[in-house]
């Protein structure tokens, strides 16, 4: 997150899943902060659109950058936006461990 002068705060990332288009409701978890994202920029390029696998930093309006940090998720606030969970289960993959990794460790 940075905080640029005449621009505002911008949120740095990479989409995962979907897309961020300027003007759309951005929902920040988990602190359940909503703005509007002003602009979707990539290497200092404005986009219209950006999509996954994207690293691109959007200019958020109404958010001070001390209010987001490292690590929180963003979501389109009008389609189902992440949340926190209690538990969660996952699976993990191990590729190319040196040593030996057995039940219990």
């Amino acid at each position: 997150v940075y905080k640029i002068g005449g621009v505002g705060s911008v949120s740095t990332g990479r989409v995962e899943t979907g897309v961020v288009k300027p003007g759309m409701l951005a929902h920040f978890a988990p602190v359940g902060i909503t703005a509007e994202v002003q602009s979707v920029e990539m290497h200092h390029e404005s986009l219209n659109e950006a999509g996954p696998g994207c690293n691109v930093g959007l200019n958020v309006k109404r958010v001070a950058a001390k209010d987001i940090r490292r690590g929180f998720v963003t979501s389109n606030a009008d389609d189902n936006p992440a949340s926190g969970v209690s538990s969660f289960e996952g699976q993990v993959i191990v590729m190319n461990h040196p040593g030996e990794i057995r039940e219990g460790f």
